[in-house]
């Protein structure tokens, strides 16, 4: 396999930070995404390139092994169980001068024949009778939705990869959540398992609420009249309209808290959060001359109390 340098691939510096991969990848991820270039092979090429040096490099252990064993990072438990030093490019137990590996035994690499790793690293003579299997590869993806969308229970279709995969998002998912689909990664080598799919979520909120976990909180514009004697009006939630009794002389930026018409609980059905709503006393405008004067004696009344 040949060196990919996934600092390059995400044009990013060796020392950035698990920030800066982020949002490089995000950035990228988003650009060359198959939704958005449709039927674009080089688009879609990048956009596997990108997923696997996010991969690699969003995991610090990943990451860590990467920097010290390059393109064979996979197989970085495998050398240092042997010893070896891709530094020092030698073996603790291995001559110096010579090619002779017979010091290692069959248990140095789970008790099998020397893996084809080593065979095409070092040119060991030696036949494989078996492979080792090993995992696939992990993906990342990221999904956007509406706050609308996350309120309900839903069916979406994604492109990863190259292939379409329909899922099920549960209510309740929270911006920046991460779920994992077990086996929608790469394949696994030699009949190892498949890797996983993780997918984050990115929601945007064009509603009137404003979300803070499962609560939701929204501003309410109430007349002065019905804040002066009391009454009824209808307040907006995701499940609709909800009338709501408002008491006489209701001050401006009173709070009132509407319990389980918040947003879903992750994953526990039929559980809530709240919703908070605050009043905003609104003054009547563009008066009359019959309204100026009912003031003027409301005025008057509230003067000589």
């Amino acid at each position: 396999m040949d060196y990919i340098d996934y600092y390059k691939t995400l044009d990013v510096t060796k020392n950035a930070t698990e920030a800066e991969i982020k949002k490089a990848y995000r950035k990228l991820a988003r650009k060359y995404h198959p939704d958005l270039n449709p039927n674009d092979k080089e688009a879609e090429q990048k956009f596997k390139e990108i997923n696997e040096a996010n991969e690699v490099l969003s995991n610090p252990e990943n990451r860590k092994k990467y920097d010290k064993y390059g393109k064979d990072w996979k197989h970085a438990d495998e050398f240092e169980k042997a010893g070896y030093d891709p530094n020092q490019q030698q073996y603790s137990r291995q001559q110096q001068g010579g090619q002779t590996y017979s010091d290692f035994s069959e248990s140095d690499f789970g008790g099998g024949d020397f893996s084809d790793f080593f065979n095409s690293m070092y040119g060991s003579g030696r036949s494989s009778r078996g492979q080792s299997k090993y995992r696939g590869q992990d993906f990342n993806a990221e999904l956007q939705l509406d706050l609308a969308s996350a309120y309900t229970t839903h069916k979406q279709s994604l492109t990863v990869n190259g292939k379409n995969i329909r899922i099920t998002i549960p209510a309740g998912v929270e911006n920046g959540q991460i779920i994992k689909i077990p086996g929608h990664g790469g394949p696994g080598a030699n009949g190892g398992p498949n890797g996983d799919l993780y997918i984050t979520f990115t929601i945007a909120n064009s509603s009137d609420f404003k979300r803070e976990g499962n609560n939701l909180y929204a501003d309410v514009d109430l007349d002065l009249y019905t804040a002066v004697l009391g009454g009824e009006i209808y307040v907006n939630t995701f499940d609709g309209k909800v009338k709501i009794k408002v008491p006489a002389e209701t001050q401006t930026g009173t709070k009132v808290k509407l319990k389980g018409k918040g947003f879903p609980v992750y994953k526990k059905e039929n559980q809530f959060g709240d919703l908070y709503i605050t009043y905003n006393l609104k003054i009547p405008t563009k008066l009359s001359q019959k309204e100026k004067e009912l003031f003027q004696e409301l005025a008057k009344i509230r003067n000589h109390e």
